[in-house]
C-alpha cells in the first residue's frame, strides 16, 4: 500500500462526481483508493494487476497536481508514458520570483505552455508550486529542458527555437519507422 497526499481543493476532483473519477481509477488501474478529504492523504492498495498497480500513485499525484483525469489515466495507455513533477520552488528565491518564474512558464495568455504541449506532444500542468508533465520519455525529456531554460533565464525565442528543433526530431524520426 502506498500513501499520496493531495491538495485540498483538489479532492474533489480526484474522487469526481458521486465517486465516478474515483471508481473509474481503481478499475483501470485495479487499485481500491482509501481517500481521507479532511487531510488529503489517499491510500492506495494494489488488488489486480501489479504493473497497473504501481502506475496508480502516479495517476492520484497527477490530479493532485492539477491534471484532468482522463490525463492522468493515460498512464496507464501505454507502458512507457510517465509522469514528472518538477518542483519550481527549488529554482527560486521567495515567493515573488516563485510567481514571477511561473508567469515566464505560463506565459502570455498561457502561450508559453500551450507551445510546450503543441511542440513536445506531452501535457503540461502548472499548479501551485509545481510543472507536472506527461508523456513518453523524449517529450518529457524536451519539456524538463524547455523548462530549465525558462527558468534559468532564457529569452522566450530561445526557447521556442529549441522546442521547434525538439519537435522537428520528434516528428521525423516517427517518419523515418513509417
Amino acid at each position: 500500500m502506498q500513501h499520496v497526499k493531495v491538495p485540498q481543493d483538489r479532492i474533489g476532483v480526484l474522487i469526481g462526481e458521486g465517486g465516478e473519477t474515483m471508481r473509474e481509477i481503481e478499475r483501470r488501474a485495479e487499485v481500491r483508493l482509501d481517500i481521507d478529504s479532511e487531510s488529503g492523504s489517499v491510500a492506495v492498495d494494489s488488488v489486480g494487476d501489479p504493473v497497473s498497480g504501481m502506475v496508480a500513485p502516479d495517476i492520484v499525484r497527477a490530479v493532485g497536481r492539477g491534471f484532468k483525469p482522463d490525463a492522468a489515466l493515460s498512464l496507464l495507455d501505454d507502458d512507457l508514458r510517465m509522469f514528472e513533477l518538477i518542483d519550481l520552488a527549488e529554482y527560486t528565491r521567495n515567493k515573488n520570483d516563485l510567481q514571477r518564474q511561473k508567469g515566464r512558464l505560463i506565459g502570455e495568455n498561457g502561450r508559453t505552455r500551450e507551445l510546450m504541449e503543441e511542440l513536445t506532444g506531452a501535457e503540461v500542468v502548472i499548479y501551485g508550486s509545481t510543472l507536472g508533465v506527461i508523456g513518453q520519455p523524449e517529450e518529457v525529456e524536451a519539456v524538463r529542458r524547455a523548462t530549465k531554460m525558462i527558468l534559468d533565464g532564457a529569452p522566450h525565442g530561445a526557447v521556442y527555437s529549441f522546442l521547434e528543433r525538439k519537435h522537428n526530431e520528434l516528428t521525423r524520426g516517427f517518419d523515418v519507422k513509417s
